[in-house]
């Protein structure tokens, strides 16, 4: 739904900047179209990560989620030097601008892009891919309203330097909040942890474990943008090693929400992780 309406929003609208020579209106239909290809790629990686393991591929397509994440934050990044180059040339050489077709376009697009945002609210904290999404929506609402105003302004000052300068202003507002999106998913991409987990938290909890003496190589990494696997030894000196294995997967999947977990018992420290 969010692809087929953004889509269809996108050919309209820079159509009409084209028409009322408003480079803040076809920046953000530049904008709303990389919108169009980060929806597209969340959406095939979601259903890619879906897919069963194979011989290969033993850990599945979820990585393809982190993969999504990572292009619509480069996509974003790319919309805005193309939003900054086309606003610069509109600085050298101004252009007059029909205010009220990109009041009202802009209008219409604000309340597209609002809604699509609202599809991905609800799970934008659960997965990473769907906040890629999100905050696509959601920065495409606020350009969109930012371009509402400078139609407004220019209607009634004339002014049609003010189009180039909300382009920019359009610019810092989606960096800003690409920034969080293109780091959480370029850490994933290296394997490190997920944002929401704590390596340290997840040692000590643990250590804490009855009959547990140390815990070393441990590694927390993200299979993809919902779920995260654990491995870790585990040096204790307890008899029943068995129980004490189901206490260390039932504290990770319920404290930490890991269900991929692949824990190493031992009775001494084994020196095989001298860099650990």
């Amino acid at each position: 739904m969010g692809l087929a309406v953004n889509l269809l929003f996108v050919a309209a609208e820079f159509g009409a900047g084209w028409w009322a020579s408003s480079s803040a209106l076809m920046a953000d239909a530049g904008h709303n179209l990389s919108d169009v290809l980060g929806l597209a790629m969340a959406g095939g990686a979601a259903m890619l990560a879906r897919k069963a393991a194979g011989p290969r591929r033993t850990y599945g397509f979820g990585k393809a989620t982190v993969l999504a994440a990572l292009g619509n934050a480069l996509l974003l990044i790319f919309a805005c030097g193309v939003i900054t180059v086309e606003a610069i040339h509109r600085f050298t050489q101004p252009a007059p601008v029909q205010s009220g077709v990109i009041i009202t376009v802009a209008a219409i697009g604000f309340l597209i892009n609002l809604g699509t945002a609202l599809l991905f609210m609800k799970d934008q904290h659960k997965d990473l891919n769907v906040k890629g999404a999100y905050l696509h929506m959601m920065a495409d609402a606020a350009v969109s309203l930012g371009v509402v105003v400078a139609g407004v302004v220019i209607w009634l000052t004339g002014w049609s330097i003010v189009d180039a300068i909300v382009s920019l202003l359009i610019v810092a507002m989606i960096m800003i909040s690409t920034w969080g999106l293109l780091k959480d998913s370029v850490n994933l991409a290296l394997d490190a942890a997920p944002a929401h987990l704590e390596p340290a938290e997840i040692r000590e909890a643990l250590a804490a474990l009855d009959g547990v003496n140390a815990v070393h190589d441990l590694h927390v990494w993200g299979l993809s943008t919902t779920d995260a696997a654990l491995t870790a030894h585990i040096v204790h000196e307890r008899e029943d090693a068995d129980s004490l294995l189901m206490e260390a997967q039932k504290l990770a999947k319920g404290r930490f929400g890991i269900s991929h977990t692949t824990l190493q018992l031992e009775r001494t420290a084994l020196d095989d992780c001298n860099h650990c």
